[in-house]
């Protein structure tokens, strides 16, 4: 009987590790636990650091964002993908976010970025943006978790959807559409038919998000 049980229990693994392997490439590690390489800031030099293995999102005067670049100086455009964040925010309000499809383009002096999407991450209890939200596209009201603790974010683009996971729970399912509606201020926030880089932000100096694990795998 634990024969039969071990064998079933190693085949639904095979079975698991099939159907991840037909649904894209091979995960490839964005964040090697030791330093920033293949990691650039736009601004604010200091904000992203890496201590006792993890990378240290804390800015420390302007917001910044953390792109990857890989082994280049432009950063690697991701177009359809799998990605997955293991992070967690320092109570009692801080913020940041997930950026992708986008580029090094701002759209005013206070840094924010000027295209793609961004996945929000925000402890505060008084946002209206809980994490998890699609910035201003399509925002959670109720907090899905405690992200003062650790947890991950999947996000998968694929086409025009977009979905969002926390620990495996579906948050956000959206499709773009044709025409997309957006505030003036959000008129770049599409997904690029060419795809876009990945970015982590460091908001402020009161705001501090550790980051465990970075992983992306490109969809077939």
């Amino acid at each position: 009987m634990e024969r039969a049980i071990l064998f079933f229990g190693l085949f639904g693994l095979f079975l698991t590790a099939c159907k991840e392997n037909s649904l894209g490439s091979e995960w490839l590690h964005l964040f090697n636990g030791e330093d920033l390489t293949g990691w650039w800031a736009n601004r604010a030099e200091g904000s992203f650091s890496v201590r006792n293995g993890l990378l240290v999102a804390h800015s420390l005067d302007l917001r910044s964002h953390l792109f990857y670049v890989g082994d280049q100086s432009e950063p690697k455009a991701f177009k359809n993908f799998e990605l997955v964040v293991v992070a967690k925010g320092v109570p009692p309000k801080s913020n940041s976010g997930i950026f992708f499809h986008t580029d090094y383009e701002l759209r005013d002096d206070l840094g924010h970025l000027a295209n793609g999407y961004e996945v929000n991450l925000n402890t505060s209890p008084t946002v209206n943006r809980k994490t998890g939200s699609l910035y201003d596209v399509v925002d959670l009201e109720k907090k899905p978790l405690d992200d003062t603790q650790w947890f991950e974010t999947r996000i998968r683009v694929e086409g025009k959807r977009i979905q969002v996971s926390l620990d495996g729970a579906l948050v956000v399912e959206y499709i773009e559409p044709n025409n997309p509606v957006r505030k003036p201020s959000r008129k770049g926030r599409l997904l690029n038919p060419n795809g876009g880089a990945i970015a982590l932000q460091a908001h402020d100096p009161e705001s501090i998000w550790y980051f465990k694990e970075i992983r992306i795998r490109e969809l077939d």
